[in-house]
């Protein structure tokens, strides 16, 4: 699969943009704070429905603008697929494939798949566990619809069960209702916890293998996840929890507390590992991210690169650049000398200047 083109209005710097890819590695470069970043969070957004920086659509719409409009073209295994979003301040965002209005998000998922990798990735170890469960739900969402409902769902029912839980105090007539939501919560949470299992347990091989090429055979990274909490306990857990839950009005269990533990001879490296352990384990991670999605898709996932470069070592970068032949890749970056002392192949050039693209 690959992006054909791209078309904005009023997003972020953008007035208007019309942008072609080639089918191979395009370059965005420019000084910081031009507008790079802000195209690749385009293209990511138009085929997730999500900004890979968690920014709300109003966010992302031009100062003094009301309304966004996204449009990319996307061809895969010779079929094209036109992608329209309009994205608005106050209202849902609309969604159109080929001219027709989709109603739900989850529709436009299998379409096209990307990757992302920006220089916050390579934090992702030392960082909190919410950016950890934010990648497996950002991949998951990607690859397998029925988890974006059961995900959707669980969150909905997450967010009810708090609000009753701080209802409670001047209603506590409405205790008795609280075990509709943790119904929901054990039904969809079930799923989100088995789901998340089963994938880690086709990652983690490909992230130790990946690994153990870049560290040269000399350290093997394991993935381990930590739910939360068990499928089988979940729900009396619940009950269990009740009158703490009551007291700080939150939900205290549940796979929106579950986090992901990367361990290099049995040791925890995001507290005891060095920034340079920590780094190769990211990469390893995104690069494993890639091979996944091949083996499920059966096809190339499209990678974006968010001056990533910059913050890799020579022995990662080339690793890395090695790694993405034969994929479609979008990369920003401040300078192409990298490029040029790696002899890396260049498809397309563009050049960004203050929201204004040459090339």
């Amino acid at each position: 699969m690959i992006i054909q083109s791209m078309d904005l209005e009023n997003f972020r710097n953008y007035k208007t943009l019309h942008l072609e890819f080639d089918e191979g590695t395009n370059i965005l470069y420019g000084n910081n704070a031009q507008g790079k970043t802000n195209i690749l969070e385009a293209v990511y957004l138009s085929g997730t429905t999500k900004s890979h920086k968690g920014s709300k659509d109003r966010d992302v719409i031009a100062f003094h603008q009301e309304e966004s409009h996204i449009r990319t073209i996307i061809r895969k295994n010779d079929i094209s697929y036109r992608i329209d979003m309009h994205l608005k301040k106050n209202k849902t965002k609309g969604i159109a494939i080929n001219g027709i209005p989709i109603k739900r998000a989850s529709e436009l998922f299998g379409i096209v798949n990307y990757v992302f990798f920006s220089p916050e990735d390579l934090n992702i170890i030392k960082n909190g566990p919410a950016e950890r469960r934010r990648f497996m739900d950002l991949e998951l969402c990607q690859l397998d619809k029925s988890y974006l409902f059961d995900l959707t769902n669980y969150n909905r029912a997450l967010n009810q069960r708090n609000k009753l839980l701080k209802d409670l105090w001047t209603r506590p007539d409405l205790k008795d209702t609280l075990f509709l939501w943790d119904e929901k919560l054990v039904e969809f949470g079930s799923k989100i916890i088995e789901r998340r299992m089963e994938f880690l347990e086709h990652l983690g091989p490909i992230v130790k293998r990946i690994h153990g090429q870049l560290s040269g055979e000399k350290e093997k990274c394991k993935l381990v996840y930590e739910p939360n909490i068990s499928v089988n306990a979940f729900r009396e857990q619940l009950k269990r929890n009740l009158e703490k839950d009551m007291k700080f009005k939150l939900t205290s269990i549940g796979p929106h507390r579950d986090d992901l533990l990367f361990q290099i001879s049995g040791i925890d490296i995001r507290r005891f590992g060095s920034q340079g352990q920590q780094r190769t384990c990211a990469l390893s991670l995104k690069l494993a991210e890639i091979e996944l999605v091949k083996e499920m898709i059966h096809d190339t996932p499209i990678l974006l690169l968010d001056d990533v470069l910059s913050e890799l070592d020579s022995n990662r970068q080339n690793y890395l650049l090695n790694s993405i032949h034969q994929i479609q890749t979008l990369i920003t970056c401040t300078g192409l000398d990298d490029f040029v002392n790696h002899r890396f192949e260049i498809d397309r050039v563009f050049q960004v200047v203050d929201g204004v693209v040459y090339t």
